[in-house]
């Protein structure tokens, strides 16, 4: 059996953070949190996330923190909980500059044209929105107006993300999403004339009834639109974690020789179309940011994935939404209700967290450089520290072909670029505590 297949049914997280999420703790809430924004210098940039925890209706293959809902009352008092959010981030940094922002959900839009533009207007009454590099939002391409996309142009949104994850109608009746490619091409030509100049397509593979031609076609179709910048993620079943996806059928999800071989073939497909691949999942015109970021060291990864971001400090509003500060993570009550109550008493709403440790600073770095650059210089990264039973791990990686050592010198072979995560999860000190929480490597 090829050793790369059961590489590939290991399971290790998505490093969009490190420590990830699962190590976050009630030990970091309120008040440590807003003792963090308190030593924030008033120099620093921020970043900010707006969580919008709802969708008219539930994809199967989703693993984002939504619900659906059906009435707008709910949608409406959750706008309100936000710019109270805002409100409370303005009284503790407010007038810092703001370098990125970006609503992600769940389905942000279905908060409203009005309502969006409100939000955007709070925040630029809160913050110093004069030099900000990117304003992007996750949209779905069925609920996009042209009301929407005139409201987006108004609000200064420079990038839209669509989800089109299959173009084929037997794969998107088995994870229901239907939705055609004209559907797609109607939603970003819309955008498009409301003065929203960027946006992303994101693909999956491994979803049920998917073959090889499936996502080689989907490829092909999603390049022929000309977005600036594709994803490529790996469906991850976990039922465990969330329960809707028990209704997709596991007969129908493909083996771990199969989704290896559509991942394939949707890279190789997009490479062909002239898209450049960064990092692990990221595909990118010669010329956008992404790339100019790669190709220079500068590409970065937080909890939306690969991303341009430096700023100084990520900003989690709303619930279940995390924040990264100088200090270390936190992250909002992940249900509405408790929500709902923190921002109601005039608090912030984080309950969980982490206070990060020097080595838990250094092996972020080193993971980090992995998962963007898929390859580090630990001399340079890691400093003085041994790493020996590390080394080791990555040696016993080498013998399949995916990675290479030179002393302390780590690089990521072509064939290995999908297995970048088990590389890094090398330098994990907290997977073994966790590890079957997390989808597989491939």
């Amino acid at each position: 059996m090829d050793m790369t297949l059961t590489l590939a049914e290991r399971n290790v997280p998505r490093y969009t953070s490190y420590p990830t999420a699962p190590h976050f703790s009630a030990a970091v809430g309120a008040k440590t949190y807003a003792a963090w924004l308190a030593e924030l210098p008033e120099a620093s940039t921020l970043s900010l996330y707006l969580h919008v925890p709802y969708c008219r209706e539930l994809c199967l293959y989703c693993g984002c923190t939504t619900k659906a809902v059906r009435r707008h009352a709910p949608v409406e008092a959750y706008a309100e909980r936000l710019k109270q959010e805002i409100d409370l981030l303005g009284a503790a940094i407010g007038g810092r500059r703001v370098a990125h922002l970006h609503w992600g959900g769940g389905t942000p839009s279905i908060l409203g044209a009005e309502t969006l533009i409100a939000i955007a207007d709070r925040i630029s009454a809160t913050f110093d929105m004069n030099d900000i590099a990117e304003h992007a939002i996750e949209l779905d391409p069925r609920r996009v107006t042209p009301e929407l996309a005139s409201a987006l142009g108004r609000m200064g949104v420079t990038r839209a993300s669509f989800g089109a994850q299959d173009f084929a109608p037997h794969v998107q009746q088995a994870i229901g999403r239907i939705q055609s490619f004209q559907e797609v091409e109607a939603a970003i030509e819309a955008v498009r004339a409301g003065g929203v100049a960027n946006f992303n397509i994101d693909l999956m593979y491994g979803l049920p009834r998917q073959t090889v031609g499936d996502v080689i076609h989907s490829a092909e179709l999603a390049a022929l639109l000309a977005p600036s910048r594709l994803a490529l993620f790996g469906y991850a079943h976990v039922p465990w974690f969330k329960p809707h996806q028990k209704l997709i059928d596991e007969d129908t999800l493909p083996g771990a020789a199969e989704r290896m071989a559509q991942m394939r073939a949707a890279a190789e497909t997009l490479t062909q179309c002239g898209y450049l691949r960064i990092g692990l999942d990221h595909f990118a015109l010669r010329g956008d940011d992404m790339q100019r970021a790669a190709r220079a060291g500068r590409l970065h990864r937080n909890f939306q994935g690969y991303t341009t971001d430096e700023a100084d400090a990520l900003i989690g509003v709303g619930a279940s939404s995390i924040g990264r500060l100088p200090q270390g993570f936190v992250q909002n009550a992940p249900d509405v209700g408790s929500y709902f109550r923190a921002i109601d008493a005039g608090q912030f709403a984080t309950v969980r967290g982490l206070a990060l440790s020097a080595d838990d600073r250094l092996r972020a770095r080193v993971i980090e450089q992995l998962m963007c650059d898929l390859a580090v210089d630990l001399d340079t990264a890691g400093g003085e520290t041994d790493f020996s039973a590390e080394l080791a791990a990555v040696d016993a990686l080498s013998e399949s072909g995916i990675v290479r050592r030179h002393g302390r010198h780590i690089a990521m072979t072509e064939k290995g670029r999908p297995f970048v995560r088990l590389v890094a999860a090398a330098f994990d000190a907290y997977l073994a505590k966790n590890q079957k929480r997390h989808s597989v490597a491939v």
